[in-house]
């Protein structure tokens, strides 16, 4: 918890400070407001001309990008993902107290109709690499959403993981 809550400190720095970047809704609300000509916006013509663009406004009536969330998404910039920057620090304070390399004894998935576990057949998996897989799916999980860019969660697990490095590094020389 205690690096989940420092990790915080210098990514809201970032957001604010440093990048300040929009997330892909607004990006989607300049897009519709320039191709309904309510604005002039200076968007590349391959953004205005997306594939995915051609898609969503037969679909949805607009071009803004359809949400996960009726509220839309935050209103503080995107860039780092903070829920990326507490997973990836979570994650490596974790791999620091566990064997990263210890196998899971007798794996399970879910049958294809999802009412039954059955065994797992695939390569090992390891406690360091499921909790990187945890770390991963936080981050795209924000990404499907539509409040993140892939870059938001991929860097920001980066951010959390140098950051959760630091922090152990300190408290090796602080604490038992």
């Amino acid at each position: 918890a205690t690096v989940a809550n420092l990790a915080l400190k210098p990514t809201w720095y970032q957001k604010w400070v440093v990048h300040r970047r929009g997330r892909p809704e607004e990006l989607c609300g300049r897009v519709h407001l320039e191709l309904t000509k309510r604005a002039e916006s200076p968007l590349h013509r391959d953004i205005l001309g997306a594939e995915a663009v051609r898609i969503v406004r037969p679909q949805r009536g607009s071009y803004l990008l359809p949400q996960a969330f009726p509220e839309g998404c935050p209103s503080h910039p995107s860039y780092p993902a903070a829920h990326a920057v507490i997973a990836g620090a979570c994650a490596t304070v974790l791999k620091a107290c566990f064997a990263e390399s210890w196998e899971l004894p007798q794996p399970v998935v879910a049958t294809r109709d999802g009412l039954a576990l059955e065994p797992y057949t695939g390569p090992p998996l390891t406690v360091g690499g499921e909790l990187d897989k945890l770390a991963q799916n936080i981050a795209i999980g924000r990404n499907f959403a539509g409040v993140h860019w892939r870059s938001d969660g991929i860097e920001g697990i980066s951010f959390g993981e140098e950051f959760a490095i630091r922090f152990l590094r300190e408290a090796k020389v602080t604490a038992n």
